[in-house]
């Protein structure tokens, strides 16, 4: 199981005082990606139209370029605000495979301070039921006192 006390101090330590979204992003993803064996792609979809989320900073192979909030389960967490935490990508109807080697799937909202959607964390893992509520919750910590502060 993660440890996401450590995870959360290595990351806040790295972000303290930054204020770019994209640094931000880079620097989780890099992190959060290295910290688990499980994590196959883990990276960050920008809200960058209404309705639309394109490919932001991530590790590991390529990633769709553009998602609509209407498709997929990156789209799901957009349109609802909520995480998403899915054990079997395949059974899910509308599932964007970006990767066809993934087999569940966790997607995280990422609120700016003022509350508004500024992008979702997808984390993707090529095992089946890979995540739990733990790291739902670990991450969501992580992504909420980071992007909460006052970024410019």
């Amino acid at each position: 199981m993660q440890d996401y006390e450590a995870l959360s101090q290595r990351i806040f330590a790295l972000t303290e005082g930054e204020t770019d979204t994209v640094a931000l992003m880079a620097t989780i993803a890099c992190e959060v990606h290295h910290s688990d064996d499980r994590f196959n792609w883990t990276g960050f979809y920008r809200v960058t139209a209404p309705g639309m989320l394109k490919i932001g900073p991530y590790q590991g192979g390529h990633g769709c370029l553009v998602i609509p909030f209407s498709r997929g389960v990156c789209g799901a967490c957009a349109r609802s605000g909520q995480a998403q935490l899915v054990a079997d990508v395949h059974a899910v109807a509308d599932h964007i495979a970006c990767s066809h080697s993934t087999r569940s799937e966790l997607v995280l909202p990422v609120h700016n301070r003022d509350g508004e959607l500024i992008a979702v964390f997808d984390i993707d893992s090529d095992q089946p039921d890979a995540f739990s509520c733990a790291d739902r919750d670990g991450l969501q910590a992580i992504l909420d006192r980071v992007f909460a502060q006052d970024l410019t």
